[in-house]
Order: C-alpha cells, then sequence, then structure tokens
C-alpha cells in the first residue's frame, strides 16, 4: 500500500536489500526495480545537462557521467538502490579546473579524484560517519528537501501560463494515483500522460531538448591529454582531493539516510571506494564526475519502492538508451513533468515530525540548534558537504560546552594541616580550563589532596592545567597529591605531567 508521500516502508528482509536474484524471480520486483529505474533516468536528464553547465563542459559530457556512474556503482558500490550519477557539488568544485585548463585537466581530476576516495576509503573516513549526530542528519533531509524544491523553482519563472496547470496535473496524479493502484509508478505516469497532453495539443513549454544537445552515440575511452608531471599533479591535486571529499561526505550521507528508510545496514567503506572507482571509470569514459544524487535516490527509494542493485543498473542502461537511441522521444518529455516529479520527491522526503511546533517544544534546544544551523548552511551555499560540516562542528561546540558545565569541585578540611578536593566530571580542554581558578592557593594548609576518583582526564590541557595548579601551590610552599586515577587517565597523568613546559 502506498503512502499519500510515496509507497509504504518495506519491512527488513535482507532479500529486498541486496539479491539482485531475488527480484529477478519475483515479477512484481522485477517490474519494481525496472521502472523505478526508468524513472530515474528520466530524471536525471535535465539535471545532467545542468551540472554541464555548471562545471563550463559540453551538456554530453555530464550525460555520460551519469550513464558510466550509475552503471559502476550498481556493481561496485556498498549501498544497495542508490543513485550515483553527475552532481552540482561535484560541478562546482572542479569548474575552476574546466575554466582555466581545459577539459582534459577537468577529466584528470576527476581520475585524480576517483584515486584519493579510494585511499581515503581504505584509511577509513568512512567510519567517520558514526560522529554524525541525528539532529545533523535530520537538517541534512531537511535542506535536500529544500534544495530540491528550489532547484524546480526556475522552471516555473518566466514561463508560458500552460506550464502552471501541467505541474498541477503531475502533482495530482503523483498523490491521487498511489492510492488507487501500485500497478506502475505514479511518477512514470505523470511523465508520459503530460508528454503525451503536450504533443497531442501541440502546447508551446519547455521540455527537455531546450536543455541542451543529447548525445548521438556511445561513450568511449578517453585518456586526457595532460603532462605527467610533478607541476600538473600540483595543479590539480587541491581540487581532486576537494571532489573526494565532497563527493564521499555527500555519498554517505544519502547512504546513511537510505539505511534508515530501509532499516537495512549498508557497508560504507565499501561505497566509498565504491565511488571513487566509479569515478576513475567514468573519466576514463570523458564524464565529469560526480557521486551520490540525493533526490534521485529518494525518487527511487522512497517514492518507487526500488530495494536493490537492479534499479541502480537500470537508471544507468535506461539513460544511455534515451540519450542516444531515443533522444528525439525523450526532448518531447515536458519540464513541467519533472519539475512535478522533483515537487512530490521533496514533499516526500522533508522530516515533517521534526519541524512540528509540538517536537520543536521537545526538543532540547541544542539539538534544534544543530538543525537550523545545518539546513541554513546548505541551503545558503547550496552545498550539502558545507551544511554538514558545519552541522556537526556546531553539534561538537554545543556538546563540549554542555559537559564542560558539567565539572565539579568540592573543598574539604580534613585536618589542620590538609585540604582535600575531590573533583567530579570528565575533564578535558573546556571542562578543566578554568579547573586552576578554583582552589585556594594562600587559605589552604601545608597539604593538598586533589581527589579525582570521580573524574577522567582525556587530554593534554588537563594534565597542563594540573601542572600549573601544582606549580602555583610549590612557589607557596605547599605540597600537592593527586588520587583516584587509574587506567588510561592514570597513564596520561604519568606520561605527560612536567613534559608540557611552562604554567597553563
Amino acid at each position: 500500500m502506498n503512502t499519500p508521500h510515496g509507497p509504504e516502508q518495506v519491512p527488513h528482509d535482507p532479500r529486498t536489500e541486496v539479491s539482485v536474484r531475488f527480484a529477478l524471480r519475483s515479477p512484481a520486483r522485477l517490474k519494481t526495480e525496472l521502472l523505478a529505474g526508468l524513472v530515474v533516468a528520466l530524471a536525471l536528464i535535465p539535471e545532467a545537462i545542468a551540472f554541464s553547465v555548471i562545471a563550463g563542459v559540453d551538456p554530453r559530457v555530464g550525460l555520460f557521467a551519469s550513464v558510466t556512474m550509475a552503471i559502476t556503482i550498481a556493481i561496485v558500490g556498498g549501498r544497495p538502490a542508490m543513485i550515483s550519477a553527475a552532481t552540482a557539488a561535484v560541478a562546482l568544485v572542479i569548474a575552476p579546473v574546466s575554466e582555466q585548463y581545459g577539459v582534459d585537466h577537468l577529466i584528470a581530476t576527476v581520475i585524480l579524484g576517483g584515486i584519493f576516495q579510494v585511499l581515503l576509503s581504505f584509511l577509513g573516513v568512512a567510519k567517520l560517519m558514526r560522529f554524525v549526530p541525528r539532529s545533523v542528519m535530520v537538517g541534512f533531509v531537511n535542506s535536500l528537501a529544500i534544495l530540491v524544491f528550489v532547484a524546480q523553482i526556475p522552471h516555473l519563472v518566466d514561463v508560458p501560463w500552460m506550464v502552471y496547470p501541467l505541474v498541477a496535473a503531475g502533482l495530482l496524479v503523483l498523490v491521487f494515483l498511489p492510492r488507487i493502484t501500485e500497478a506502475v509508478p505514479a511518477p512514470l505516469v505523470t511523465i508520459v500522460l503530460l508528454t503525451v497532453v503536450t504533443v497531442a495539443f501541440s502546447l508551446n513549454v519547455p521540455d527537455v531538448a531546450d536543455q541542451g544537445e543529447l548525445p548521438e552515440s556511445l561513450p568511449t575511452l578517453f585518456f586526457p591529454d595532460v603532462p605527467l608531471t610533478f607541476e600538473t599533479l600540483r595543479i590539480l591535486a587541491p581540487y581532486a582531493l576537494a571532489m573526494a571529499l565532497v563527493g564521499l561526505m555527500e555519498s554517505l550521507m544519502t547512504a546513511k539516510l537510505v539505511d534508515d528508510i530501509t532499516d537495512t545496514r549498508s557497508d560504507k567503506t565499501r561505497e566509498g571506494w565504491g565511488q571513487g572507482i566509479a569515478n576513475i571509470v567514468t573519466g576514463f569514459f570523458g564524464g565529469m564526475g560526480g557521486c551520490a544524487v540525493v533526490g534521485q535516490t529518494m525518487m527511487n527509494v522512497k517514492v518507487s519502492g526500488a530495494r536493490t542493485r537492479l534499479s541502480t543498473l537500470a537508471a544507468g542502461v535506461f539513460l544511455l538508451i534515451l540519450v542516444v537511441a531515443l533522444g528525439d522521444i525523450v526532448g518531447l518529455v515536458p519540464m513541467a513533468a519533472l519539475v512535478a516529479v522533483m515537487i512530490m520527491v521533496s514533499i516526500a522526503t522533508i522530516d515533517w515530525h521534526s519541524v512540528h511546533p509540538r517536537t520543536l517544544r521537545l526538543m532540547p534546544l541544542s539539538e534544534t540548534v544543530v538543525m537550523v544551523v545545518t539546513v541554513v548552511a546548505t541551503v545558503s551555499t547550496g552545498n550539502l558537504a558545507i551544511g554538514v560540516s558545519l552541522g556537526v562542528l556546531t553539534a561538537m561546540v554545543l556538546f563540549a560546552r554542555r559537559v564542560a558545565h558539567m565539572t565539579t569541585v568540592e573543598r574539604t578540611l580534613t585536618s589542620d594541616d590538609t585540604c582535600t578536593y575531590r573533583v567530579t566530571g570528565e575533564l578535558f580542554w573546556a571542562s578543566s580550563n578554568d579547573l586552576v581558578f578554583q582552589f585556594d592557593y594562600v587559605g589552604d594548609p601545608e597539604n593538598v589532596v586533589v581527589d579525582l576518583t570521580a573524574a577522567d582526564i582525556w587530554d593534554a590541557s588537563t594534565v597542563a592545567t594540573f601542572d600549573a595548579i601544582q606549580q602555583k601551590y610549590a612557589a607557596k610552599g605547599k605540597t600537592v597529591t593527586i588520587v583516584g586515577l587509574d587506567g588510561a587517565s592514570l597513564e596520561r597523568l604519568r606520561r605527560l605531567s612536567g613534559r608540557l613546559g611552562g604554567e597553563n
């Protein structure tokens, strides 16, 4: 059964996640996967052309990139049903290379970026996903929904008036058809229906053909003509590394999002090096590179109900067929149909529960702040990687601030010549910096005991703070004894104490 915003979530079943053989044995699943891939292929065409313009290359470079990325990642990727293709994030990073040095250097950058992604993945960069808090993930999802919607606005401004009723009709089909039948995906029906209406009535509205020239031949092997010198590496490496990091972040975040939607786990390390291999292959076929396409992935998984690699493979194969063999027919598809589909994708993607007033009242302020920072940064820059990075940074700062205030110091005068300070809490740079001011260096007796039984030392800043405390007491002719530590905290204190140089 479908919900108003897409198909009902498929229960956790390993077969629905990873087994293409299961899809081939099940006519219903096979139909779902293939039709989902067809819908995604249609939606990829205008975006690939638009991203080619951003990168400053021929539209065929973006279209071939989407074909090779999708087909390759379907085989080597770690997240079934996720779509990879040319993206705006990668296009923005590598655009300066095309502008300053030409297409050959751009392709070389894509290949080098893929190599970096493979290396970074084997170094364990995918494991850093565990440090992305839920509030950042929610912000990421909501940012995506906003960006997908905003991307449709140019197709709704300064256009013939017939575009608006076509979009409205498409939205009605997308909302109500799933309640009547699941025989075919609503997005596909919308695209076919609006195309037939547009052609039958000779409506003068923008179509796919208006977005750019479609290729007429298959992609061929391409070897970039660049000097194999250290100077070339020096020029291209910064762009390639930036592309690798942006692509990995967007892909791994998307994989985690699909994990949550499908209630399944995926191999993030494999996904990381799979993205790298896909970019290397794409470069050698003259493509502009890319990463996971979040909007089309949501269309594939959440709206069309795809769950296996077959849908991703089908998207790449169908895209190749559509742009090479059926380019004239595809060119007739009105942009209004694709706009309606993407608007529904944005509606289905947003986490409405997270922005409900009741949820916002119950949620800790810090969690809401992190979500808002992620959304604002992403929407204002148009870059999901920047938004996620700032969201994680905000979460770290707010967490450190919260933990820092949980540290307490209690002073007890145990005898005429001994005073005990009991320190409680997690001691690190944020919580220990003010610790030095919690002691009465003048009024305390000759012997001071610092009891850390209920505390842990986590960094060199804290050790330096205790060194400073001991030095201040020593200057008054008093002795300090630190007790109560064990394990890693004691080892850290013994290894670093007195070796950090000077007072804090």
